[in-house]
């Protein structure tokens, strides 16, 4: 029984199926016939074990299908430009598993059409109802002097799926001669303003404040938005945690490498200590700090009084201060609003360590003034209490490049400077492994077991031991802990477990005994 018809097929041989992409991945039955295949998630192998099983004609002289092809969370633009240049392609069965919503995306495409939207800050295309984006090369338009039919076969239940698809091969109108041309349109790459990531998701461990100041505009670049504010354009993200491990002093060379003095550093740090009233100025940290909030008729040093608390309890919540008067700051014809609003002193590990809290921050040359000048904040608190200084976390609700100017091309040039996630000595160049928090790894294989071993240690200390014969296995586990905080470290781990299970016998090695 042959459904599809007994009649061979002939085409001149410019209208013969001829891939543009994915020709290897392709299963190609007959290159003159007018139906192409779909197999969605399905491997093209099953769908043709099936479609041999129901009776449908697959010889390659006289069956009407030309190709098999899946259909994953891509791919769905090359089978576009495939189909435009074999416009003797007249039907599209669907037909097979669907994991990722390509059946929706495609049959979308021909039925609900396209609209106009942004993708990553870049315009272009959406088809209607779905998230999937084109760049709008080929639209449902260039199919309508070249009908096409998509049928879905995918949706019947198994014990359906036979027949429906039985009668839809048999029922296809029978072929027409194809007299239409070929068109190839170029397959563009859409140049996307930033990478995808949640813009509020954004934490950074650095040692020195230099190092975070980087890897800050690095992040900025790669992941910001762009909006326009009032004030202009802007590269941004939203509530980034920055945190300093060691906040002192870098080398005078070091940062004027990176065009900051260590003069005017200091400068900065001696006036947010300086409750004066200001000069010519809505405002002054220094002055909010310690000169400009009042209770029972007497100025309230709010420095003086984290000291007291801290000096009476050294694991007092209460050293908290807040720079934001909502009686002025919230008022609509306030202009100038302090970005520094609220400092957070905590005992932590027998050190002081300081949370600071941004409303905006300036990125480029904002930044990194502020993170020295909390520094002087930090030690002048920690001297008086008295205990050691420990990390400082400087907390940006906004934070932004203004890419005006030299702005862009200048954090451009900083985060092109990142050549991998090692530790770079901003004097020497050197490079050294940057170590991960949450502690590291050693693997290793257990031979009496056949299982890989990852023991997770902290500064030599065994915390936990996981087992298992299969990496996948391991990576839940690991990941189930949030045993693992770097990315490059969970890479290396994974290069290592990889090592290990390709010295380990596979499950088919073992053999039941005699």
């Amino acid at each position: 029984m042959t459904p599809t018809g007994p009649s061979p097929l002939f085409r001149p041989q410019d209208h013969m199926f001829e891939p543009l992409y994915y020709q290897d991945k392709l299963q190609i039955v007959n290159p003159a016939g007018d139906i192409g295949v779909v197999t969605l998630w399905s491997p093209t192998k099953t769908i043709y074990k099936k479609l041999s099983t129901l009776g449908i004609d697959l010889d390659p002289h006289t069956s009407r299908i030309a190709v098999l092809g899946t259909l994953y969370g891509n791919g769905l633009p090359e089978l576009l430009h495939n189909l435009l240049y074999n416009p003797q392609i007249a039907h599209l069965f669907i037909l097979g598993q669907d994991l990722s919503g390509s059946r929706a995306e495609l049959t979308g495409f021909f039925a609900q059409g396209l609209e106009e939207t942004t993708y990553l800050g870049t315009p272009m295309m959406r088809i209607i109802g779905t998230d999937k984006h084109l760049d709008g090369a080929i639209t449902p338009h260039d199919f309508t002097t070249r009908p096409l039919t998509v049928t879905d076969l995918s949706q019947y239940q198994e014990a359906d799926a036979a027949e429906a698809i039985r009668r839809t091969f048999a029922h296809c109108p029978p072929p027409k001669p194809c007299t239409l041309p070929r068109i190839q349109r170029p397959l563009t790459q859409p140049t996307v303003q930033w990478y995808p990531s949640h813009p509020g998701g954004h934490t950074i461990i650095r040692q020195t404040p230099l190092e975070a100041w980087q890897e800050l505009i690095f992040r900025l670049i790669r992941f910001g938005h762009r909006h326009h504010l009032r004030k202009g354009e802007r590269i941004e993200l939203q509530n980034i945690k920055t945190i300093v491990q060691e906040p002192v002093e870098e080398d005078p060379e070091a940062l004027a490498k990176r065009g900051f003095s260590l003069a005017e550093l200091r400068t900065y740090q001696t006036g947010l200590l300086d409750g004066s009233p200001p000069i010519e100025q809505s405002y002054t940290y220094g002055n909010r700090l310690r000169g400009y909030f009042q209770a029972e008729g007497r100025i309230i040093d709010t420095l003086e009084t984290a000291i007291v608390h801290l000096q009476e309890d050294h694991e007092s919540r209460r050293a908290y201060i807040a720079l934001w008067d909502s009686n002025r700051d919230t008022l609509p014809q306030t202009r100038s609003h302090p970005c520094l609003v609220a400092l957070f002193f905590r005992k932590w590990a027998d050190r002081l360590t300081l949370t600071a809290t941004f409303r905006s921050h300036n990125a480029l040359d904002g930044w990194l003034k502020n993170c020295y000048g909390l520094m002087a904040v930090q030690k002048y608190v920690a001297d008086r209490v008295p205990m050691p200084v420990g990390s400082l976390t400087v907390i940006s609700h906004s934070i932004s490049i203004d890419p005006q100017g030299n702005g862009l091309a200048r954090a451009q040039a900083i985060a092109e400077a990142k050549k991998s996630d090692d530790r770079v000595d901003p004097l020497t160049g050197k490079r050294s492994l940057r170590t991960d928090p949450n502690g590291e790894f050693l693997v290793t294989t257990d031979e009496t077991t056949q299982e890989i071993v990852v023991q997770h240690l902290h500064r030599g200390q065994l915390l936990k031991e996981y087992r298992a014969r299969e990496p996948e296995m391991l990576e839940k586990m690991l990941a189930r802990d949030c045993a693992l905080s770097d990315i490059a470290h969970a890479l290396y781990l994974g290069r290592e477990m990889a090592r290990c299970a390709m010295r380990l016998p596979s499950p088919s090695d073992h053999r039941d005994g005699p």
